[in-house]
């Protein structure tokens, strides 16, 4: 079949895209938020996979007296990162205190 010459095909409209198929005016009746993001899939979360590929990626891009360089780099990164969650730990552990109120006298 020559894709130059014209078909014979006829092809039926889709009634579900008619201008006489039926069209909701309001949304559906019950608890819909049409406007809201669907959950998230169970399971699905940040994955760091993606991260470490590039990270890695990009060491072995680097000259073989760099890699040692941006290794350690690395390494204090995630340190950091590791005493930041640390210290948020502490924080959320420690009880709250008890809110300053003061006496204001009035006349």
């Amino acid at each position: 079949m020559d894709p130059s010459e014209p078909t014979n095909h006829k092809t039926e409209p889709d009634p579900a895209f008619s201008s006489d198929a039926p069209r909701w005016e309001e949304p559906p009746p019950g608890d819909w938020d049409l406007g809201a993001d669907p959950p998230p899939r169970p399971g699905a979360g940040f994955d760091p996979t993606p991260l470490f590929a590039l990270i890695e990626a990009l060491r072995r891009g680097l000259p073989a007296d760099l890699q040692q360089q941006f290794t350690s780099l690395v390494r204090e990164v995630l340190l950091a990162l590791r005493a930041l969650i640390d210290w948020y730990l502490d924080r959320l552990e420690r009880q709250p205190k008890e809110p300053r109120v003061e006496d204001i006298p009035i006349d």
